[in-house]
C-alpha cells in the first residue's frame, strides 16, 4: 500500500464534511488524511474556518508523538539519513510521517517536491507517509502550516514526525520552536565550516550528528564531531537537564542510526521527567497563537479587495519615494479597520 495518495494533491470539495473527514483522519486513513492536510493548506477562508473544526476534532488524539526537527545544508544527505533511519524505526513498529519542505523559487514560485523518489523505501512503506510542501515565503524553512500538518498525521496514529528543513540558511528557529528535538547534520570536516557556523545554529541543536561519516571519511567525520562536542560544552544548555551531543553516523552505511534513536529516546525521558518536556510543549502553543495571530492578520488585508487594489498604489507610491513605508503600513492597518496598532 502506498504511503500517500493522489488524492493529496487535489483541491478540497466545496462541500466538506467536517465530521466524516474527522473520522477518517482518526482511522488512519491515507485519503482522508490527504484531505485534511490541503484542507489546512488552503488559503480561501471558509476552508479556514473548517480546517480549524477539524483541528478541534482530532485535538485529543494529538501529542504523544516524536516530534523530530531535521535541518542541514544541501548535499548533506537529510533525504538518504531519513530514509534509513524511517525505515529503522518503522522496522521496530513505529509509524513514521515525514513532512519534507521543499525550498521555493523566489523567482518562479516553484518547488522541486521531489523528496517522495529520494525517498524510495519510506514512499513506498505502509507504515509511513511523506508529505512533501512548498516552503512558500514563509520564514524557517517550513510551511505556514506545518504546525497543523503535524497533528493530522499524530491524529492519524503515527507516533513518529520528521519535520525535514530546507536547510537554505533560513532562520531554524522556527522548526525548532515547534519540535521536541532538533537534529542538525553536517558533513565531515569542521576547519572553516565550525567558524561559519552560526553560534545560534548549535544552541538550537539537541544534537549535532556528522553524517557520511564512512569510507574515506570516517576518521575525519570522527575528528569533526570532537571538535563539535568541545564547542557544545563551552555553551550553555538551553535545556539544562539535556547536555547536546555530537555524534558520527552515516545515512548510507546505516551507522550509528540505533544509537541515535536510544538518544532521542532518552532526551523524551529526561526531560518528561523535569517537567520541561509539558512546558515545552505549552510555550510552543503560545508561539502558535501568536504566529496564528499575524498569520490571519495578513490573510484579513489580502481578502479585500479595497484594500488589494490601495496595496498597489502604495507599493508604487514606496518604490518612487513618495511615501515613507511606515506611513503605508498605516494606511493599510487604518483600512483594515485595525486604526493606530501597533502589530
Amino acid at each position: 500500500m502506498p504511503a500517500t495518495s493522489d488524492s493529496d494533491s487535489q483541491a478540497p470539495s466545496t462541500s466538506i464534511d467536517v465530521a466524516a473527514l474527522a473520522q477518517g483522519v482518526a482511522r488512519g486513513e491515507r485519503a482522508a488524511l490527504g484531505r485534511a492536510i490541503t484542507l489546512v493548506e488552503s488559503l480561501r477562508p471558509d476552508h479556514r474556518r473548517l480546517a480549524d473544526e477539524l483541528l478541534q476534532k482530532l485535538h485529543g488524539r494529538t501529542g504523544a508523538a516524536y516530534r523530530i526537527g531535521v535541518t542541514g545544508l544541501p548535499g548533506v544527505g537529510k533525504s538518504t539519513f531519513i530514509d534509513q533511519f524511517g525505515t529503522n524505526l518503522t522496522a521496530a513498529g513505529h509509524r513514521v510521517a515525514v513532512l519534507a519542505v521543499d525550498p521555493t523559487s523566489n523567482r518562479t514560485g516553484g518547488s522541486i517536491l521531489g523528496d517522495k523518489t529520494r525517498m524510495a523505501r519510506l514512499a513506498i512503506d505502509p507504515n509511513a507517509f511523506v508529505r512533501p510542501s512548498p516552503a512558500g515565503k514563509t520564514l524557517g524553512g517550513v510551511t505556514r502550516t506545518t504546525r497543523e500538518t503535524m497533528l493530522l498525521c499524530e491524529a492519524a496514529g503515527f507516533d513518529v514526525v520528521l519535520v525535514e528543513t530546507v536547510g537554505v540558511g533560513q532562520s531554524e528557529s522556527a522548526v525548532a520552536g515547534m519540535v521536541d528535538f532538533f537534529l542538525v547534520l553536517l558533513l565531515p570536516g569542521a576547519g572553516d565550516e565550525l567558524q561559519g557556523l552560526k553560534k545560534g545554529l548549535i544552541e538550537l541543536a539537541d544534537m549535532i550528528a556528522i553524517n557520511k561519516a564512512d569510507g574515506e571519511f570516517a576518521t575525519r567525520a570522527s575528528a569533526t564531531a570532537a571538535d563539535y562536542r568541545a564547542a557544545l560544552h563551552i555553551l550553555t544548555s538551553r535545556d539544562g537537564d539535556w547536555q547536546p551531543q555530537a555524534v558520527t553516523i552515516s545515512g548510507l552505511e546505516n551507522k550509528g542510526l540505533d544509537e541515535l534513536w536510544a538518544a532521542i529516546a532518552r532526551h523524551r525521558q529526561i526531560m518528561q521527567g523535569s517537567g520541561a518536556f509539558a512546558a515545552k510543549r505549552r510555550e510552543q502553543a503560545v508561539a502558535w497563537m501568536h504566529d496564528l495571530i499575524q498569520d490571519r492578520l495578513r490573510g484579513l488585508i489580502r481578502s479585500d479587495a479595497g484594500i488589494r487594489g490601495r496595496m498597489q498604489a502604495l507599493e508604487a507610491e514606496v518604490r518612487s519615494g513618495q511615501k515613507l513605508p511606515a506611513a503605508a503600513a498605516d494606511e493599510v492597518l487604518r483600512l483594515a479597520g485595525l486604526g493606530d496598532a501597533d502589530i
